[in-house]
């Protein structure tokens, strides 16, 4: 009699390796052949990760179409089987997957869509966690700020790509054929900030500046460090602006004292 772990192990690489050996040689005879079975069950499971990606990538699936979006899941699927039981948390690999697809070596864009989707997604899904109230820091001398690492809020994120993702995805989502037809696709890249606001997912194109400086402090950089690499002229002011919207949940000093320690938040 084969252990738990050992029929679950057998059915894993049934759904997503397309291995039957094992999970057959346990199946009891009668009605369907083993392998048919296994096959309505690979069906439900490919089946229900098809349509939790078409759900998270709306605008690729109305960009490919029906037919080719099933193709490219399928084919995502089997190279990425879920790591969670959480659906919501199945696909984040998509755009790299996209990127180096052959059949969309054509659309360049694709992937950055992907990736924008993705990030609007993790948005939505994020948990509903308090944000950090400025107050909390005036309690910190103003020679340690520079040592001041902050911690993302889980909803939010940023996005950057070479083509306009952001008019991509919105002309398609609102079918807009009219502003989908005015996009210039080599009018440079976008830098956007993605954030779950009262009202919904909102996108916030930034300059490369302050786009670089909100992806340090949101990786945990020290302030400092952040500023060190690259200061923006009014990186006070969008620490505040920051801040306020309630980007970050929390902060703590690090131990390493930057070069540049001087900031005021």
């Amino acid at each position: 009699m084969p252990r738990l772990l050992e029929l679950q192990q057998a059915m894993y690489r049934s759904l997503a390796e397309r291995d039957d050996r094992k999970a057959a040689s346990h199946i009891v005879a009668g009605g369907l052949a083993p392998e048919a079975r296994l096959s309505v069950y690979r069906n439900t499971f490919i089946g229900a990760l098809t349509n939790a990606l078409r759900l998270c990538y709306p605008a690729i699936y109305r960009l490919v179409g029906a037919e080719f979006f099933a193709g490219a899941a399928a084919r995502f699927i089997q190279a990425y089987p879920p790591a969670s039981a959480s659906l919501d948390d199945y696909g984040g690999e998509f755009a790299a997957f996209l990127a180096d697809f052959p059949p969309t070596a054509g659309l360049a864009y694709l992937a950055g869509v992907a990736g924008l989707e993705w990030a609007v997604s993790r948005a939505l899904h994020a948990l509903d966690t308090p944000a950090l109230n400025p107050k909390a820091l005036a309690e910190i001398d103003p020679a340690e700020h520079g040592r001041i690492c902050f911690m993302p809020h889980p909803a939010v994120g940023l996005v950057c790509d070479d083509a306009p993702v952001d008019l991509i995805w919105r002309a398609v989502l609102d079918r807009d054929d009219a502003a989908m037809g005015a996009i210039d696709l080599a009018a440079g890249p976008v830098w956007l900030l993605v954030e779950r606001g009262f009202h919904g997912v909102e996108i916030t194109r930034l300059d490369p500046a302050a786009w670089r400086f909100a992806a340090d402090l949101l990786a945990g950089r020290p302030i400092g460090t952040a500023l060190a690499d690259a200061a923006p002229a009014n990186a006070a002011e969008l620490i505040a602006g920051h801040l306020l919207a309630g980007r970050f949940v929390g902060f703590e000093l690090t131990k390493f004292m930057p070069i540049f320690a001087e900031c005021q938040p």
